[in-house]
């Protein structure tokens, strides 16, 4: 047993003394009243005697109990069941103790500890009652000096939403924090509805939230479940924001149970919480893809990037020996090796400044590093900008991803993996176009000179540079209008972390070209996102935020696809990870089709270059003109009731 030297500066023997005393007055007036009752009031000479000789044995057996227990760490004023279970187990023990002691005295001469078994019964109640009263009378104190005398800073009002474990521990831990007070639980259980847990009554269920909020005054709703599933957040979520109310949500309870973080701290709903989708997440990671990058030398292209960057972070959880961090963008690469120092990465970081259209510069690079595994995310990927820069695209994505499978297999490099897009499919514009056709180069290079190869190919990543939710919360935060280009318009969603954390375990299945897709779920309608980001901001769309229809850009479709009608996924090792049946290639066509390309590219004439991507058989139809797309979106625009923008091609206002 240790015993804390101080508390506040003060010795623990001066902070508990007080509640030692107290309790042994409530020890002296049990057995006192145990004796009176168990020989209803008539006491004498002999009983005094034994009484009084009892009286100091009782009192250090259960003083000693209590501190072997931990009962004197204990904070009165904030006492509560859990506490009182711990008075019951410490008044069990000296009971316990002093049955033995009157077992093993029973034949002493004096004996004064050989009291009737219903005295010693009627003792242990008394002491566990006066020691829980004085501890409730204290809390109630307290609670009345608190009323009396508010904090000076201004209160939430706030309603706890789920009254299970998870809202009864941080109701608790919220009656210390003078930034809220708790108007009451409201939970979906109608049983629990009209009920009280520990003190705080359940107001209501989550359908009544908008009633009560406004009866109760309520500034602030905080979703006390660990374990609530995306579509329940979604729904808790839109209940908040129909009632114009803000929301907070407690930590998981993989962060509760893992002491990462106290059930206090709380946070702003995520984006993906909005959305109300299921986050994937491989388990056992580590051991998944571990083996794979462990103690390898591994580059990343375009590392600067959203995906290049969130990669370069979760390789660091595989252990690997030396990590290049690749891009021609001299700023993000510092910000990311910055950001890597201050995290203190096991691996030796080497930042490179180049260009993936420039073949010997990669030479050069590849000879001095080295690489056992590259991870190819360089790339241009705004549709807009590529729709009126072809030559750009193709120089780039297609150029890029040719040279660096060039230098990998002159190198020797054990694995490539190139980063695709669900725009690949089907293309209708430059940049999906680009993406299919690095797709087909690295079918066509397959496994060899022994270099593994693959493709993963997934949709839009929230918060990734260019991506909708950022540009809608900035156009939210300037006050609108929020721009989308359709109203029926779908897109595939997924978070950074997810889509990297498949990638690199992708990288562990790569054999000869594989073309991996990720589970993405079910598309989102960017409309309807569009207006739950608004009133999540706590505004309402149409009357604090405009929201304009500024007509389909070219190259953009409605809806986006994973795969084509010609292909057939196949379930992989791993779970939301499948890989497309491999199809027959003629790579030599492929080879000379992109050579070809890049030197129609190379004059940066554009109509040739469209016209070539057209009978390059990848299904791309592009360049048809821009005037169709707004006509269409111009008709539908008037059906909603949404105005439409006559935004020039490629507008910044609107991205998809």
């Amino acid at each position: 047993m240790s015993w804390p030297r101080s508390v506040g500066g003060k010795s623990w023997f001066y902070t508990r003394t007080n509640q030692i005393l107290l309790d042994s007055l409530c020890f002296t007036t049990s057995l006192g009243l145990a004796f009176l009752l168990q020989y209803q009031g008539r006491l004498d000479r002999a009983l005094l005697n034994q009484l009084l000789l009892c009286l100091p044995v009782f009192v250090a057996l259960r003083a000693c109990s209590n501190v072997a227990l931990g009962v004197y760490r204990q904070v009165w004023r904030f006492v509560s069941l859990s506490d009182s279970l711990s008075l019951a187990q410490s008044t069990a023990l000296g009971t316990v103790v002093v049955l033995l002691l009157r077992h093993y005295l029973g034949n002493a001469p004096n004996r004064f500890l050989d009291v009737p078994i219903s005295l010693l019964v009627l003792e242990t109640l008394l002491s566990l009652s006066l020691m829980c009263a004085i501890r409730v009378i204290r809390r109630l104190v307290y609670s009345h000096e608190r009323k009396m005398n508010p904090p000076l800073k201004v209160c939430k009002r706030a309603l706890l939403y789920g009254a299970g474990r998870a809202g009864i521990m941080l109701r608790k831990e919220l009656e210390n924090n003078p930034s809220y007070e708790v108007v009451g639980f409201v939970d979906d259980d109608r049983l629990k509805v009209g009920t009280t847990i520990n003190g705080t009554r359940v107001v209501g269920a989550g359908k009544e939230l908008e009633s009560l909020a406004e009866r109760l005054h309520i500034d602030e709703v905080i979703i006390s479940m660990a374990t609530a599933g995306p579509t329940t957040l979604a729904r808790v979520l839109a209940s908040c924001r129909q009632a114009h109310v803000p929301a907070k949500i407690i930590p998981s309870l993989h962060e509760i149970l893992s002491g990462q973080i106290q059930i206090s701290q709380l946070r702003e709903p995520r984006v993906e919480e909005v959305l109300g989708r299921q986050s994937v997440e491989v388990r056992d990671f580590e051991m998944v893809a571990g083996p794979t990058y462990y103690g390898k030398r591994l580059l990343v292209t375009g590392a600067g990037g959203s995906i290049g960057s969130e990669l370069v972070r979760q390789i660091a959880r595989l252990d690997p020996t030396h990590v290049a961090i690749l891009d021609k963008d001299e700023n993000s690469i510092y910000e990311l090796e910055q950001e890597l120092k201050q995290k203190e990465v096991a691996f030796k970081v080497e930042p490179i400044i180049a260009d993936v259209r420039e073949l010997n510069r990669l030479r050069s690079v590849w000879g001095a590093f080295r690489p056992q595994m590259v991870f190819h995310a360089a790339a241009h990927k705004h549709v807009p900008l590529m729709e009126h820069h072809p030559c750009e695209a193709v120089l780039n994505n297609v150029g890029g991803t040719k040279n660096v499978l060039d230098v990998c297999h002159e190198y020797r490099v054990e694995r490539v993996v190139f980063i695709s897009s669900d725009k690949a499919v089907n293309p209708t514009n430059v940049m999906g176009a680009t993406k299919r056709i690095g797709e087909l180069l690295i079918h066509a290079r397959g496994n060899s000179h022994g270099t593994r190869t693959a493709c993963v190919r997934f949709g839009n990543v929230l918060g990734s540079r260019g991506s909708v939710i950022p540009l809608f919360q900035r156009q939210i935060a300037a006050g609108g209008p929020v721009t989308v280009t359709h109203p029926e318009i779908e897109r595939y969603f997924m978070t950074i972390q997810e889509a990297v954390q498949l990638i690199l375990c992708a990288g562990t299945l790569a054999r000869s070209g594989e073309i991996f897709v990720l589970d993405m779920g079910k598309p989102r309608n960017i409309l309807e996102m569009a207006r739950e980001l608004i009133l999540l901001s706590g505004r309402e769309p149409g009357k604090d935020i405009e929201v304009r229809i500024t007509g389909l850009r070219p190259g953009e479709k409605m809806t986006e696809e994973l795969v084509t009608p010609s292909e057939r996924l196949i379930p992989s090792t791993l779970e939301k990870l499948s890989v497309i049946e491999p199809q027959a290639l003629n790579s030599a066509a492929v080879l000379h089709d992109v050579h070809t390309l890049l030197q129609l590219a190379s004059t940066h004439d554009p109509a040739m270059v469209i016209e070539y991507l057209r009978g390059m058989g990848l299904g791309y139809q592009g360049g048809s003109g821009t005037g169709k797309p707004l006509v269409a979106a111009a008709a539908v625009g008037s059906l909603t009731g949404f105005p439409l923008v006559n935004t020039a091609p490629g507008s910044p206002e609107s991205v998809n």
